[in-house]
C-alpha cells in the first residue's frame, strides 16, 4: 500500500508542479505587462505569486526527493527540507502583507498613497523574504533530530523530511508561529476592513468624504473579497496537513495517520499555489483584464502587431487604461 500512495503521490506532485510554475508565470507576465507591479498590492501580488511559482519548480522536486528516495549527508538533507519550509513561510508573510495593505486603504484613505508607496512596498517584500529565512532554517542552527538519531552531519542516511526535521519544529514554529498566529491576524484585518466598508455605505453619500465615495467603498470591498478568498483557500489547503502534524506529534502512536492520509495533505498544500492564479483570474478585474489583454494580443491574433497603427494604439490605450486605473 506505502508504495502504491507514494506512486499516486508523485504523479499527484508532477501535475501539481506544472499547473503552480504556467499559471504563476501568467501572473507575474500579466501584471509585470501592464505595469500593475507599480501598485503596492499588486506588487504582493507578484511576490506571492513568485514563491508559489518557486513551489512548483523547487519546492515539489525538492519535497519529492525528500521522501526516502536518495541517500544524502545529513545536512543536505535538512537543507533541503528547509527549502521545503521557505516557500510556505513566504507565503504566509506575503498574505499578511497584502492584509496590512488593505486595511491601511480603509483604515488612513486620505494619506494611503502619501505613505504606501512603490519604494515602501519593494521594502514590505524584500522584508517578508528575508524574515522568512531565520524561522525556517531554524532546524539547520541546532533544531534538528540529529541528537535524538546520534548521527553526525556528514553522515550519510536515507533523506526523509520527518527524519531531520523534528515534529516539535513543524508544530511549535511552522503551525504556531509561521501559521496559525498570522492566519488569525488577517482574519481580524479583513474582519475590520468588511465592517468599515459596510458602515461606510450605510452612510448617506452627502455625509462621507470624497475618497470615501459608494464608487470607491465598492471597490475596495470587491478586492478585499477577492484576496480574503486567496487567504481562506491557503487556510483550507495547509490546515489539514499541519493537524495531522499536531496529532502525530501529540499521539503516543508512531503510525496513527496512513501513508495515503499523510500524501494527500502535502499535495493538498502544494495544491493550493496552483489554485491562487485561478482565483486572480475570475476574481480581481485588474488581472483578469490583463489575462484577457495578453490572450489578444499573443494568442488570439498575434499577427495584428503589424497591423495599421489604429490596431497598435488601441491596444496601447487598453493596455494604459489597466495600468492607470486605481486599485
Amino acid at each position: 500500500m506505502g508504495d502504491t500512495a507514494k506512486v499516486i503521490y508523485t504523479v499527484a506532485e508532477v501535475l501539481i508542479a506544472v499547473c503552480c510554475c504556467l499559471g504563476n508565470m501568467l501572473v507575474i507576465f500579466a501584471l509585470w505587462n501592464t505595469k500593475s507591479i507599480r501598485k503596492p498590492t499588486f506588487c504582493l501580488i507578484v511576490s506571492l505569486a513568485v514563491a508559489d511559482f518557486l513551489v512548483g519548480c523547487v519546492v515539489i522536486p525538492f519535497a519529492v526527493l525528500v521522501d526516502d528516495r536518495v541517500e544524502t549527508s545529513f545536512n543536505t538533507c535538512l537543507f533541503l527540507s528547509c527549502v521545503v519550509i521557505l516557500l510556505t513561510c513566504v507565503s504566509v508573510l506575503c498574505l499578511l502583507a497584502i492584509a496590512v495593505d488593505r486595511y491601511l486603504r480603509v483604515y488612513i484613505p486620505l494619506r494611503y498613497k502619501r505613505i504606501v508607496t512603490q519604494r515602501y512596498s519593494y521594502l514590505v517584500v524584500a522584508a517578508c523574504w528575508f524574515l522568512a529565512i531565520p524561522l525556517s532554517f531554524a532546524p539547520m542552527f541546532g533544531w534538528n533530530t540529529s541528537k535524538t538519531q546520534n548521527v553526525s552531519a556528514s553522515s550519510t542516511i536515507p533523506c526523509k523530511f520527518i527524519s531531520v526535521i523534528p515534529m516539535s519544529y513543524l508544530v511549535y514554529i511552522n503551525f504556531f508561529v509561521c501559521s496559525l498566529t498570522p492566519l488569525l491576524v488577517m482574519t481580524s484585518l479583513y474582519t475590520y476592513v468588511f465592517c468599515t466598508i459596510r458602515a461606510n455605505l450605510r452612510e448617506k453619500p452627502g455625509n462621507a468624504p470624497k475618497n470615501q465615495s459608494e464608487n470607491y467603498l465598492r471597490k475596495e470591498k470587491q478586492l478585499a473579497t477577492s484576496l480574503s478568498l486567496v487567504l481562506a483557500l491557503f487556510a483550507v489547503c495547509w490546515i489539514p496537513l499541519h493537524v495531522m502534524n499536531c496529532i502525530i506529534y501529540f499521539s503516543e502512536k508512531k503510525d496513527v495517520l496512513t501513508y495515503m492520509t499523510l500524501y494527500f495533505g502535502i499535495a493538498l498544500s502544494h495544491a493550493n499555489s496552483a489554485v491562487n492564479p485561478v482565483v486572480y483570474g475570475f476574481k480581481i478585474h485588474k488581472i483578469k483584464a490583463a489575462y484577457l489583454n495578453m490572450w489578444k494580443k499573443y494568442i488570439s491574433h498575434p499577427a495584428q502587431t503589424q497591423e495599421p497603427q489604429i490596431s497598435q494604439t488601441s491596444d496601447s490605450n487598453t493596455s494604459n487604461k489597466i495600468a492607470t486605473s486605481d486599485d
